[in-house]
């Protein structure tokens, strides 16, 4: 049930961002118990031109690298659930591809169960019909 959106520089190899999206779908199957199968990742690259970050923003010292990851998921979800996706995610991606943790950022978009239709124009989750 989450959408996954992950914008970086362009110019990265395929594998490279093949690797971002591996990272984040493991880090949410561990963390949020998300299904096998329930993968829907869009990766965006950014000209420099249309990439604007603040380097030091909190005392946290960010490269060219950044990566930056939108998650949409249900607000069914702990802050120590939360908490466990974060550093799974920078574990993850630290790893494979070899993102540096400070060069990792995560912004969640909570939504209500009844807010997602996965197709054939029906709520996939929410309450059943009157």
């Amino acid at each position: 049930m989450p959408i996954i959106r992950i914008s970086l520089r362009a110019g990265t190899p395929p594998a490279h961002r093949t690797a971002l999206v591996e990272g984040v779908y493991a880090a949410l199957r561990e963390t949020f118990a998300v299904a096998e199968g329930d993968l829907f990742a869009f990766v965006h690259e950014h000209e420099a031109a249309n990439f604007h970050y603040g380097p030091d923003y909190l005392g946290i010292h960010r490269s060219d690298e950044l990566v930056t990851i939108q998650i949409t998921a249900n607000a069914t979800r702990t802050t120590a659930q939360k908490r466990a996706l974060y550093a799974a995610i920078a574990r993850n991606l630290g790893r494979e591809p070899g993102v540096k943790p400070a060069d990792v950022l995560v912004n969640l978009i909570e939504v209500a169960p009844e807010n997602w239709s996965f197709g054939d124009g029906l709520m996939s989750y929410g309450p059943p019909d009157p």
